[in-house]
C-alpha cells in the first residue's frame, strides 16, 4: 500500500467516525507525531517500562498470544 492509497484510506475512515473527542484525539496523536523526534518517546520510558515492552513484543509473535480483533471490537 503505498502513500496515496494510505492517506486515501485514512480519509475515508476519518469522514465516517462522528465521535469528536475521538477525532480530537487522533488529531493530537497525529500533530504530536509530526512533530515529535524519532526515539523521543523510548527516551522517556524507565528501564522496567522499555524491558515491558520488549517483553510484549516477543509474546506477540506467538499467535496464540493475540487477541482476535473481531472478539476485541466486540468486547473492548
Amino acid at each position: 500500500m503505498g502513500i496515496i492509497e494510505l492517506k486515501s484510506d485514512l480519509h475515508k475512515i476519518l469522514d465516517r467516525i462522528e465521535n469528536e473527542q475521538l477525532l480530537r484525539t487522533i488529531y493530537d496523536f497525529l500533530k504530536q507525531r509530526k512533530n515529535a523526534q524519532e526515539g523521543q518517546l523510548w527516551k522517556t520510558l524507565t528501564e522496567e517500562q522499555k524491558q515491558e515492552v520488549y517483553l510484549s513484543y516477543e509474546e506477540s509473535q506467538d499467535d496464540k498470544n493475540l487477541i482476535d480483533w473481531e472478539f476485541k471490537k466486540n468486547y473492548f
